[in-house]
């Protein structure tokens, strides 16, 4: 049995990735986000676009951050739970 502290480590697992590839609305969603963006961008001029580009780049990095704050608070509540069912 491998362990999984161990395959995180090594990143053999990646919640991040395998949550977002599991749901098929989310997956329709990605594509309507597409489509829309496509649509926006053609609108643009220059300056838009490149206004809209920094704001993408800081919304990603926004994401990143709360998927890891959400990724830690989840470990550590189900380690609570673990403790708790184990020390009852």
């Amino acid at each position: 049995m491998k362990s999984i502290i161990n395959e995180l480590w090594h990143g053999n697992i990646i919640p991040q990735e395998d949550s977002r590839n599991n749901s098929k609305e989310m997956k329709e969603l990605l594509g309507y986000m597409a489509g829309h963006h496509e649509d926006l961008e053609k609108t643009f001029t220059d300056e838009q676009k490149a206004i809209f580009e920094k704001f993408q780049d800081c919304w990603d990095e926004y994401v990143s951050l709360a998927e890891a704050a959400i990724f830690e608070y989840a470990f550590k509540l189900g380690m609570q739970i673990a403790i708790e069912t184990l020390t009852e």
